[in-house]
């Protein structure tokens, strides 16, 4: 397997760690393009989609309890809320169905939705939670909406995590059957959430999707549930009154980069790159995941593929065989 690694280096965006999904789309135009967000209704999410329908785009939000979803955006004209579960095959089989029946195209595809450091959970065939929700779902919806994406310039942003220090791909045992660790499960699927962007730019070629990794940054949103407020202070993440610690983003900051990933033509020749800051992020210099950058593991071609092919064998679904 080849370890060569993609070049990353900077764009000269003109943004950077505190601008907002709002500053990003200032003066664009997204009318007439379509987006699909998921986990677009909470945290991050509710933020790239307000900040994509105040550019004009129509946003389509699936959701696991899609009247929980509907009860969050309020009614936020430009939005549609269906159900999608990325837990459950069958559940991303029939969205997609739904979907491509419609005959609409996909102009820019954000996948959002994930689980943080959950207990020990078992989904489908008895696959890990992380794992499953956070890659093999959006494997699975990606691979399956690709029919709709727009020819030539749609765009593919996989929200990814500097959580990816912590674990390469655990390939003797993904699933985590021996020694369940919930923080290195959830790297594990960060790690895969930027391979899977890296290897979808490469198949899908000049035609199709650009397909991006990106790290919003550390913010506090209801991603976090799993994480005790004692746990959260012991980790630096909050003060003892409970505020975000130096460094942490607002959730319009931490929409920023994925919104800017989905949308700037500076990316136009550099599909396949992991950002973070509204910016093609540099390689970590350090191991501290605040100051973030990307670890040679998420930008190896052949890792990627070897997970593309995991994740085929899987989920029975490889739209660009």
């Amino acid at each position: 397997m080849t370890t060569k690694t993609a070049e990353q280096r900077g764009t000269g965006s003109g943004h950077g760690a505190w601008s907002t999904a709002d500053d990003v789309l200032k003066g664009v135009s997204l009318r007439g393009r379509t987006a699909l967000v998921t986990g677009g209704h909470s945290g991050l999410g509710l933020e790239t989609t307000r900040a994509l329908v105040r550019a004009g785009a129509r946003v389509l939000v699936p959701a696991r309890r899609p009247e929980a979803a509907a009860a969050a955006l309020g009614g936020l004209p430009g939005t549609e809320v269906a159900a999608l579960d990325l837990a459950d095959l069958d559940s991303v089989r029939a969205f997609a169905d739904r979907v491509l029946d419609t005959g609409r195209a996909l102009d820019l595809l954000i996948a959002g939705a994930g689980v943080m450091a959950c207990p020990e959970t078992r989904v489908g065939p008895g696959w890990e939670a992380h794992f499953a929700v956070n890659h093999l779902g959006h494997y699975a919806l990606v691979n399956r909406l690709a029919p709709a994406l727009s020819p030539g310039r749609a765009r593919v942003v996989a929200v990814a995590s500097s959580g990816h220090f912590l674990s390469d791909i655990r390939w003797a045992d993904p699933h985590f059957h021996r020694g369940y660790d919930r923080w290195l499960a959830y790297a594990q699927s960060k790690t895969a959430n930027a391979l899977f962007a890296l290897h979808l730019d490469r198949l899908a070629g000049s035609g199709g999707p650009r397909a991006f990794a990106v790290h919003p940054g550390s913010v506090l949103t209801p991603l976090q549930r799993h994480v005790p407020r004692e746990e959260q202070l012991a980790l630096g993440w909050v003060g003892a009154d409970g505020t975000p610690a130096e460094g942490f983003k607002s959730p319009a900051q931490g929409a920023a980069t994925a919104v800017w990933a989905a949308t700037s033509p500076l990316l136009a020749d550099r599909g396949g790159a992991y950002c973070q800051d509204c910016d093609v992020a540099g390689p970590a210099t350090t191991d501290d995941m605040l100051v973030g950058g990307v670890k040679p593991w998420v930008r190896d071609p052949g890792s990627a593929a070897r997970l593309w092919e995991l994740s085929a064998e899987l989920t029975g679904v490889d739209h660009f065989a």
